[in-house]
C-alpha cells in the first residue's frame, strides 16, 4: 500500500479554476494561488445571498486515541461518495498546524483515498493564513510592551496583561519567559509566554467573524490587560485594531482545493478543540451551504469537545442548523476504551470491545441532546475482524441509530456509499429539532455545570481559588453572558485523560477562566491543558526530508 503522500502526489489534480467554474465561480471571484489553489472573494456570499441553503453534515467522533481515528478522511470520503450518489457536496475543513504536523500528530488533510490535495501545501504553508494570524497576535503582543515603554498613559498594570504571544509550532520552551531584559533601551523586564498559533484568540476571531468589518470590531474588543486600578484595557484602547485587521484582509478569505477526486474544499481557519472551538470558519461553512447541495464539515476530536463547541458556539453565532450528525468510531480505538493497551490494538477483542461501546453510547446520546439526527460511521482497519464490526452494528441498533460501514481510506469515495446513503436517508426520514445545550445568558457556573453534567456526565464542577476570582471579575465587568468554550483534553469524557470509556464518578476540575471578549467566548481550562504543546521525544520532523528535485517524503 502507498503512503498518504505518495498518493497524493499521484493524484490527478483538476486546476483551481475549473474547479471554482465547476461552483458557478468566475475569474473575478478567486484568486489563484498557483495551479491547485485559491482564495475565494467574500463577495460570492453576497451574490448568493437569496439562494437557499444546502444540507449542512457535521462530522464528529468518540474520544479518539493519540494516534487519530481518521475523522477528517472520513469527512473527505462522505463528501466524494455523496457527489457519486449525484448530490453535489462542498466539503469545510479546518487548516492544518504546523506544530502537530512536525510533532506527533500529522496533518490534517485525510489520509489514503480520501484526501484533499495538493497535501503537501495544505500540510505546509498553504495559503499564509496562520502566518498572517500570528502576525496580527504578534503586533498587537508589541504594541502593548511599547505602550508601557513610551510612558503607559492607559496604566496597564505590567503583572496583569494577559495578552500572550504565539507562534504556530510546538514549543514547551516558550510556555513560560520573560520578556525586556537587557536595559532600559529594550523595554521593562516582565513575565510573558507563548501560545500556539491556532489556539489565539486572533484564530478564534477568524473563524466566528461574517466579515472583514466584523473581524475589526472583534479584535478591538479584544481583552489585553488590566490596569492600576484594575479596570480592563482593550485592543481598541491601544488603537492597533485597523492594523491587525489590515494584516488579515487575504487570510479572511476561504481557500478552495479539491479532493482526490476532484470534490470541491473549502479549507479555512484551524483552532484546536481541545483548547480552542474546534471548527473551521462560518464564512468558509456559509460558503460551502451556498455553493453545493450539500456541505460536509467536521469538528475537532470527540464529540464532546468539537461538537459541543459546533453546536453551542459556531452555530449560535453563525445562525447554522445542521441536518445530520456522523460520529466516528473504529475498533481499535473502542477496544483502547474498553481497556486494551496500544500494542494490542491490532488483535480481535471482541470482550474488551464490548466495554469500550459505551464511549460511542454516550457520544450518541450527547447528540440526540441536541435534536439532531445521528448517523455511526464504522472506519474500517484491516485488522478489524468481523465478529468486532458485527457487534458494532448491534450495538448501534440497541441504540436506535444507523450505521454504515466505511471503507473511504481504502477505496474513496465508493468506500463511503454506504455511508452517503444512509445520511440521505437519515436527513430525510428522521425529525430534526435543533436546539443549543444551554441559554449563553446563564451564569458562567450554571452553563459550566450544564456542559459537565450533560455532556461529559460528571457528577459537578469544582473551581480553584483563582477560578473563582477570575470569574467574580468577569461578571464584575459584564462580560460572562457568552457561550462557554472548555479547554480539555481530547482522550476521556472527562478531564482526566486516564479515564477512558464512559468516565463516572468524577467531577471537573477547573483551574483558570479567561474572557475571549472579541472571540465571544469565555474560556474555561481544566485539568492539565496547555495552550503550547511540546514536541514528543521523536517528532514527526526526523522522518520528513526533501530531495534536489523539491520532492517531499515523511510527511503524513
Amino acid at each position: 500500500m502507498k503512503t498518504d503522500i505518495e498518493i497524493a502526489q499521484n493524484a490527478k489534480m483538476e486546476p483551481i479554476i475549473k474547479v471554482a467554474q465547476g461552483l458557478g465561480l468566475t475569474e473575478e471571484d478567486i484568486d489563484l494561488y498557483g495551479k491547485y489553489k485559491c482564495k475565494i472573494s467574500l463577495d460570492v456570499l453576497k451574490k448568493n445571498e437569496s439562494k437557499e441553503n444546502g444540507k449542512l453534515i457535521l462530522v464528529t467522533a468518540i474520544n479518539p486515541t493519540p494516534a487519530g481515528e481518521g475523522k477528517s478522511t472520513v469527512t473527505v470520503g462522505l463528501g466524494d461518495a455523496l457527489n457519486k450518489l449525484g448530490k453535489r457536496t462542498v466539503i469545510a475543513l479546518r487548516e492544518p498546524s504546523l506544530g502537530p504536523v512536525f510533532g506527533i500528530k500529522g496533518g490534517a488533510a485525510g489520509g489514503g483515498y480520501a484526501q484533499v490535495v495538493p497535501m503537501e501545501d495544505i500540510n505546509l504553508h498553504f495559503t499564509g493564513d496562520m502566518h498572517a494570524i500570528t502576525a496580527a497576535n504578534n503586533l498587537l503582543a508589541a504594541a502593548i510592551d511599547n505602550h508601557i515603554h513610551q510612558g503607559n498613559s492607559l496604566n496597564i498594570d505590567q503583572r496583569r496583561i494577559i495578552f500572550k504571544r504565539v507562534m504556530d509550532m510546538n514549543d514547551r520552551a516558550l510556555r513560560e519567559i520573560v520578556v525586556g531584559l537587557g536595559g532600559k533601551v529594550n523595554g521593562f523586564p516582565r513575565e510573558d509566554g507563548f501560545m500556539i498559533t491556532v489556539a489565539s484568540e486572533i484564530m478564534a476571531i477568524l473563524c466566528l467573524s461574517n466579515s472583514l468589518m466584523d473581524l475589526k470590531e472583534r479584535m478591538g474588543k479584544i481583552l489585553v490587560a488590566y490596569d492600576i486600578e484594575g479596570n480592563p484595557v482593550y485592543c481598541k484602547d491601544l488603537g492597533v485594531q485597523g492594523a491587525m485587521a489590515l494584516l488579515m484582509k487575504d487570510a479572511i478569505r476561504p481557500n478552495l482545493v479539491q479532493t482526490l477526486e476532484n470534490t470541491p474544499a473549502i479549507i479555512h481557519g484551524g483552532p484546536f478543540a481541545n483548547i480552542a472551538h474546534g471548527c473551521n470558519s462560518i464564512l468558509a461553512t456559509k460558503m460551502a451551504l451556498k455553493l453545493g447541495e450539500y456541505a460536509v464539515t467536521e469538528a475537532g476530536f470527540g464529540a464532546d469537545l468539537g461538537a459541543e463547541k459546533f453546536f453551542d458556539i459556531k452555530c449560535r453565532y453563525g445562525k447554522l442548523k445542521p441536518s445530520c450528525v456522523v460520529i466516528v468510531a473504529t475498533v481499535r480505538a473502542l477496544k483502547h476504551h474498553g481497556g486494551v493497551k496500544k500494542d494490542k490494538l491490532n488483535e480481535p477483542d471482541v470482550e474488551e470491545l464490548a466495554k469500550g461501546l459505551e464511549n460511542l453510547g454516550k457520544q450518541i446520546e450527547n447528540i440526540k441532546k441536541y435534536g439532531l439526527p445521528v448517523v455511526v460511521a464504522m472506519n474500517k482497519f484491516i485488522t478489524d475482524s468481523d465478529e468486532e464490526l458485527t457487534l458494532i452494528k448491534n450495538y448501534c441498533g440497541e441504540m436506535n441509530v444507523q450505521v454504515a460501514l466505511a471503507e473511504v481510506w481504502e477505496k474513496g469515495g465508493e468506500g463511503g456509499l454506504e455511508l452517503g446513503k444512509q445520511v440521505l436517508h437519515a436527513i430525510e426520514n428522521t425529525e430534526n429539532n435543533f436546539n443549543y445545550l444551554y441559554d449563553d445568558k446563564l451564569s458562567i457556573r450554571e452553563k459550566m455545570d450544564i456542559i459537565s453534567k450533560e455532556i461529559y456526565g460528571a457528577d459537578g464542577v469544582t473551581y480553584t481559588g483563582n477560578a473563582q476570582k477570575q470569574i467574580a471579575e468577569i461578571e464584575k465587568f459584564g462580560m460572562d453572558k457568552l457561550p462557554i468554550c472548555v479547554a480539555k483534553t481530547q482522550y476521556s469524557l472527562s478531564d482526566n485523560p486516564n479515564l477512558l470509556g464512559r468516565a463516572k464518578d468524577f467531577s471537573v476540575n477547573v483551574k483558570e477562566v479567561r474572557v475571549s471578549n472579541g472571540a465571544g467566548f469565555i474560556v474555561v481550562l481544566t485539568g492539565d491543558i496547555m495552550t503550547m504543546p511540546g514536541l514528543p521525544k521523536v517528532p514527526a520532523a526526523e522522518r520528513m526530508d526533501i530531495d534536489e528535485n523539491g520532492s517531499i517524503v515523511g510527511l503524513f
